[in-house]
């Protein structure tokens, strides 16, 4: 019966790792979640326990041997081309008793299978990071973007709280009275006491953490640009320019679909207003990464694989995990 057969979808990105359990009817039979597993932002071994929490909570209660294949979608997957951390992510399937053909993947073409079932188009996500890329096939076989935080990302959850700090910053070297973003900044990042110096105090917080860090700021420039802030909506609008930009260097048909994918461009979010309005053609938001990857590993299983997918992305909403 294939309602027996199982397929397990996992979306690992830097914030969260999400499992999917589901039979080829396109029935859930098990989600799990954990932290953050991409293995560039995590050390190897940490990320690689996350992945197999969020599969062991998935899996509760179900005989593994009963799952037919696994796709597992990570930000970082090229990480796996150091052999020692390839052979601690394969100690992974058979400890939680997993014997079937594991697919690992990039986050791309997970984002892309959570939007459509078409095999071609192109897919846009803009999270901690931000990429573009061409999917043929439902693989991913070009990109644009995503050169990490010191070399570009631009439009994402980084870029996004760099700007708010450097614009906060310009004001204050302009001597201008603060305006509402640069209020938010220095909210989130010093508090509500008074500082003597707000510029300094504003550079020694930003520089106090990690780098990647700045990303926590995106949602004061997107919650600023919501209630029409002049400079947070001027932020939003040059994310949207360059991430618009990403997805024209890879020339996509405007008869393929353009998949939206990230915790920045949900719907309603404002970055992802400001890019729907700059694209033409087909634009699709993307559901549950989870399910896209069980999608993905129950395509050639199942009979029906567009109907399936319809199923599984809608009892599939657990949410596209940041990046």
């Amino acid at each position: 019966m294939q309602h027996d057969e199982l397929v397990l979808g996992l979306d690992v990105g830097g914030t969260s790792s999400r499992a999917l359990l589901a039979d080829l009817s396109g029935a859930v039979r098990g989600t799990g979640r954990s932290g953050g597993g991409n293995p560039n932002s995590h050390p190897v071994g940490e990320a690689a326990e996350r992945i197999a929490r969020a599969t062991r909570e998935a899996l509760a209660g179900t005989d593994p041997g009963a799952v037919r294949a696994v796709v597992l979608g990570m930000a970082g997957s090229a990480r796996l081309a150091d052999p020692a951390a390839a052979e601690r992510f394969a100690r992974i399937w058979p400890e939680l008793g997993l014997h079937c053909p594991v697919r690992t993947t990039g986050d791309s073409e997970v984002a892309f299978a959570a939007g459509t079932p078409l095999p071609r188009g192109t897919v846009l996500i803009a999270g901690t990071g931000a990429i573009a890329g061409r999917i043929e096939d439902h693989r991913l076989t070009r990109t644009a973007g995503g050169h990490g935080w010191l070399l570009g990302d631009e439009g994402s959850a980084f870029w996004l709280g760099r700007e708010a700090v450097r614009t906060a910053l310009a004001e204050l070297d302009r001597r201008e009275p603060p305006g509402a973003l640069t209020d938010r900044v220095r909210v989130r990042l010093l508090g509500d006491e008074p500082v003597e110096d707000l510029r300094r105090s504003l550079i020694t917080a930003a520089g106090a953490g990690p780098p990647i860090a700045l990303a926590e700021l995106a949602p004061v420039v997107t919650g600023a640009a919501q209630q029409d802030d002049p400079a947070a909506r001027a932020i939003v609008a040059r994310a949207a320019e360059e991430l618009v930009a990403a997805v024209a260097v890879l020339e996509p048909d405007p008869a393929e679909p353009v998949v939206l994918a990230g915790g920045l461009l949900a719907p309603d979010a404002p970055l992802q207003r400001a890019v729907r309005a700059r694209l033409s053609g087909a634009v699709r938001t993307a559901g549950s990464g989870a399910a896209g990857a069980a999608w993905l590993a129950a395509r050639e299983l199942a009979a029906e694989p567009d109907q399936l997918h319809a199923r599984l992305l809608a009892t599939g909403a657990d949410g596209l995990a940041e990046r």
